[in-house]
């Protein structure tokens, strides 16, 4: 795909971002931003017909649509949705075919989550000759992206719109970023043109769920960072001398943090996991429920600012949620239940696992519907005129083909994770 518009830069040395938190006024803002939240496979089937009905409303073929930011589970389909743009030509403001859609999207996509991607690469580091490399689980797990999901490189990444893979930096604990023309982050300093590395890895290093998958080591030369806030010397070329990636979710699991500054519409679907109550169980569960609390503040600040910002006109957009309805955003949409949606399917598991086909259609249905609704009611000035129907992608599970009674039963194992994969 060409796009419109100037190509991909690495941020300024002055550029808003290295003063971490320097937001543009509303005058200066350009673009629609997409950002696509963390959450296994789960976030990617979520996520997956998110963008079908993006893409039918014709919002992902604007010339203005300027950058589709991407966090672990949403960066696999951000992946997938980046290799199609490279071969599909498209019209402004036209949708892809749906049949083009189905076959360049949707199936192999769908494909790639009905295999267990996980349980082999941590298999893997438990040979007894990678006992001593901590690096052989996110290695093989980009491999294994490289392999059944994408072989585009960074560098063949589409210019328009902007496709940005978010993992964290564990020195300085900020948001790194690969992206077509350059990679860094605010602290470190930013790399233009980054290394013709393959996307995978970068998907890799976006998709490592700590403790079981990560990190990614990234052999770095400190001057060819330039622009970082931290001070050049020896303690930032030790930190670069055995650099490595987490997950993107780890610090902006919606992946906001690219795209809040600067654009003048931000879209974010997030399917990140729900903070539900429970009663203490003792020390072994505190432990994590400790980072459990201080990772549901992290989430609720920036939600919060979202929708505040959203309220007072600073920026337009829209923010749908895996636990939500399209009720939620007015009577007579179409949809599943918020009892559905917050007892069963935002339960779904987010680890990276084979998805059933039940899983895979209830969550696309579930991210196509809740778009549907969020734009109806958020974004109205993206929305064309006539407004294409909305068809719910797999109709056989959804009401009244399915009743929500047999999608509960269909899914009531649907939250657990197994050990050893389920295919």
């Amino acid at each position: 795909m060409t796009g419109a518009g100037e190509s991909a830069h690495a941020p300024a040395p002055d550029d808003e971002q290295q003063g971490g938190y320097a937001p543009l006024p509303k005058g200066k803002r350009k673009g629609i931003g997409l950002c696509l939240s963390g959450g296994g496979f789960r976030a990617t089937l979520f996520h997956l017909g998110a963008l079908r009905r993006l893409n039918e409303l014709g919002v992902l073929s604007r010339r203005d649509f300027r950058t589709v930011a991407s966090v672990s589970g949403g960066s696999i389909v951000s992946a997938q949705l980046a290799d199609a743009f490279t071969h599909l030509v498209l019209t402004p403001g036209e949708a892809i075919p749906r049949d083009v859609w189905d076959r360049d999207v949707q199936a192999p996509l769908r494909a790639f989550t009905t295999k267990d991607v996980r349980t082999g690469p941590f298999l893997r580091r438990l040979l007894p000759w990678n006992l001593g490399r901590s690096g052989t689980t996110v290695e093989a797990l980009a491999q294994r992206y490289e392999r059944d999901l994408t072989r585009l490189r960074l560098a063949a990444l589409p210019l328009r719109p902007e496709f940005l893979f978010l993992a964290t930096d564990m020195a300085y604990g900020v948001s790194w970023v690969f992206s077509r023309g350059w990679m860094g982050d605010y602290q470190v300093g930013y790399m233009a043109p980054p290394p013709d590395i393959p996307l995978a890895r970068a998907v890799a290093a976006s998709a490592c769920f700590p403790p079981l998958l990560g990190p990614l080591r990234l052999r770095l030369d400190p001057g060819d960072l330039k622009g970082g806030s931290a001070p050049p010397g020896e303690a930032r070329a030790e930190c670069l001398s055995d650099f490595r990636l987490t997950d993107g979710g780890a610090y902006d699991n919606m992946g906001l943090e690219p795209v809040w500054k600067n654009h003048a519409v931000v879209l974010v679907s997030d399917a990140g996991a729900l903070f539900t109550s429970q009663s203490d169980r003792g020390l072994v569960w505190r432990v994590p429920r400790y980072q459990a609390i201080q990772e549901r503040q992290a989430r609720a600040l920036r939600k919060r600012w979202l929708i505040a910002s959203l309220a007072e006109g600073v920026l337009e957009g829209a923010y749908w949620g895996v636990g939500s309805a399209p009720s939620h955003y007015g009577p007579g949409l179409a949809g599943y239940s918020k009892e559905l949606a917050r007892e069963v399917i935002a339960e779904i598991r987010t680890d990276l696992d084979a998805f059933t086909d039940a899983e895979a259609a209830v969550l696309e249905n579930h991210g196509y519907l809740l778009t549907d609704a969020a734009l109806r009611r958020h974004a109205v000035s993206l929305l064309p005129d006539p407004l294409p129907p909305a068809m719910v992608p797999h109709p056989d599970w959804f009401p009244p083909a399915r009743a929500e009674r047999e999608i509960r039963w269909e899914l009531r194992h649907s939250g657990k994770r197994k050990a050893f994969g389920r295919g």
